[in-house]
């Protein structure tokens, strides 16, 4: 049951990196701007932007922000067994 829990998190994690990716590439924004406002190196961006590292809370409410994005907390819906 836990491994299925850890699972359902990662998985929760990759989707919001992804939304987090297809906003920043929608956006009119480069990495440089991006690290200007957020603080965030754009090393870090790039890393993102690739797939090669994920975003801390701080850092993810950062570019949410910069990107105009809310950030949204709610339980989940229950699977039927």
């Amino acid at each position: 049951m836990q491994d299925a829990q850890a699972c359902g998190r990662i998985s929760d994690v990759s989707r919001i990196l992804q939304q987090i990716r297809k906003a920043i590439e929608a956006s009119d924004k480069t990495r440089y701007r991006l690290s200007k406002e957020t603080g965030i190196a754009q090393s870090q961006l790039s890393r993102l932007m690739s797939g090669q590292a994920g975003l801390s809370y701080e850092n993810l409410e950062k570019l949410a922000d910069a990107l105009g994005l809310e950030i949204i907390i709610r339980p989940a819906k229950r699977k039927e067994r």
